[in-house]
Formats: C-alpha cells, sequence, structure tokens
C-alpha cells in the first residue's frame, strides 16, 4: 500500500519504521491521519510485524502539531455548526487511540521539536526515545486545549499535578527534562538516535510481543478513556467559543507573544 504522507521501511526481525514526510513542517492534516489510519489497519492485519516504530524525515520536527492555517479556515467554516469541530477533534483522537491499542509495541522516535499534537501522537506510543528539540503540550498558549488526547495520556503517564503544570504553562521540555519527568523513555544523542531506537525495538521483537498487546489491552481496561476524550473533543470545540484562539493563533502566525488580558480588558 502507498502512502503521500509515510515512507515505510521493513527492518530486520519484524521491525516497521514509519517516518513522517509530510511537508513543508510534518504538521497534523487530514492527509497525515488517513495514512495513519491505514496504516494501521495494514499492519494489523500483519503478524509479521512485530514492532512499530514512528519517526519523522524533517530535519527539526517530529511532528509540528496541527495545521493552525488549516484550523483557522475550518472554524469559519463551521461557525454555527455545533459539534463539527468536536467530531474534528474526535477523529484524530479515534486514530491516536488506535496507535494507543495497537497490539504489539510501538516505540516514538523523536528528533525534533514535538509540540502539541505531535507530543500527543508521542503520547500514544508505548515508548519515546528523543534526541533533540522540544516536547509538551502548548495548546494553551494558543488559547485552545489539546485535543487528541493529550489532557487524558499526559494526566495518566505523569499525575494531575505534573500535567496540570505542563499544560496550563504550555511548557516546552528538553529531552533531559522530559526524561526526567518520566515523559519520554530515554534521551539519546542525535546521531545515535536510529542505533539505539533499533536495538531497543529488535529487542522487544524478540520477546512476546503478541502477549504485550493482550497485556496492553488489560491495562487499558484498568482506565477506559472513552468519557474523558468525549469531554476533551467537546471542550475543544467551546475553546473557540471564547475568542481566545482568535489572539493566540493569529499571535502565533504573526510571531509575536498572545496578549490574552489585553484582549480581556478590551471586551470588559
Amino acid at each position: 500500500m502507498s502512502y503521500s504522507t509515510l515512507k515505510l521501511e521493513r527492518l530486520d526481525k519484524g521491525v516497521v519504521w514509519a517516518s513522517i514526510d509530510n511537508p513543508p513542517a510534518n504538521a497534523i492534516s487530514d492527509a497525515l491521519v488517513d495514512d495513519l489510519d491505514q496504516l494501521l489497519t495494514e499492519l494489523e492485519a500483519d503478524r509479521s510485524a512485530r514492532v512499530l516504530v514512528i519517526g519523522s524525515n524533517h530535519p527539526k520536527n517530529f511532528v509540528a502539531g496541527a495545521d493552525l492555517k488549516m484550523m483557522t479556515q475550518n472554524a469559519s467554516k463551521y461557525a454555527g455548526q455545533g459539534g463539527a469541530i468536536r467530531d474534528a477533534a474526535s477523529r484524530m483522537q479515534r486514530v491516536f487511540d488506535r496507535v494507543a491499542k495497537f497490539p504489539r509495541p510501538v516505540i516514538a522516535a523523536i528528533h525534533g521539536h514535538a509540540l502539541g499534537g505531535g507530543c500527543e501522537l508521542a503520547l500514544a506510543c508505548d515508548f519515546r526515545f528523543m534526541s533533540g528539540g522540544t516536547i509538551g503540550l502548548t495548546e494553551v498558549s494558543l488559547g485552545l486545549i489539546p485535543g487528541a488526547g493529550g489532557t487524558q495520556r499526559m494526566t495518566l503517564l505523569l499525575g494531575r499535578a505534573k500535567a496540570t503544570e505542563l499544560i496550563f504553562f504550555a511548557k516546552r521540555l528538553s529531552k533531559e527534562e522530559a526524561e526526567a519527568i518520566g515523559l519520554i523513555t530515554k534521551a539519546v544523542e542525535p546521531e545515535r538516535l536510529r542505533e539505539e531506537v533499533v536495538a531497543f525495538a529488535e529487542s522487544l521483537s524478540e520477546r512476546a510481543v503478541f502477549a504485550m498487546g493482550l497485556a496492553k489491552q488489560a491495562m487499558d481496561a484498568a482506565v477506559p478513556l472513552d468519557h474523558g476524550l468525549a469531554v476533551e473533543a467537546e471542550n475543544f470545540e467551546r475553546t473557540f467559543t471564547t475568542g481566545e484562539p482568535l489572539e493566540g493563533i493569529a499571535a502565533f502566525l504573526q510571531k509575536r507573544p498572545a496578549k490574552f488580558l489585553k484582549d480581556a480588558a478590551a471586551k470588559a
């Protein structure tokens, strides 16, 4: 099967390396979400695919997050259509949840920035190796909230207190900072990322990967996400009623600090 935004390599011992290749910035687009969905369907049916690695062909970004220009256009397009933005968020949630529930191990190989949706995709993986860039859920700096599972998975991974700090302050963590709090599995040097990830993936592949998949399913049963994801998607849409995304996204595109307080004062 061919993909417009993914490059596949089949390595030894059943390791499949899928590199995201969606220029110019590796932003999350409808095409990328479709390709990930199709890839997971393909690999789920292929028992020779024992470990999935998700990497990137972009020199600076793992995944840049959602395309903000497209997001603002869609917000205008869907204005007055209750549920349209929520449904778009739910679709991304569904595909990222398929990554999380893939019945064999999944590793994120992060060599550049993984912010917003890029962090959410990384959080959906079982393991995260990082060699450069920054990682974090930065949506609140745009007047948004994480809408592809980030509020749920970061809280489950790090606990409520640390997740609140990282999300509220839109923190961007270095690989060392991320490793220290358990957000990533391992910080590695850039020139060793592929070597380290392949060695780790092969080590997993030599083990009982189908039992691992069943273990993942059992662990998921302990903390069902369905309700939390539904609330997240609903509240992602509700951010557009606050007016804050208009200022946050405009500031980002204009490369200036957002002025949420000034905007609130003007409306008072």
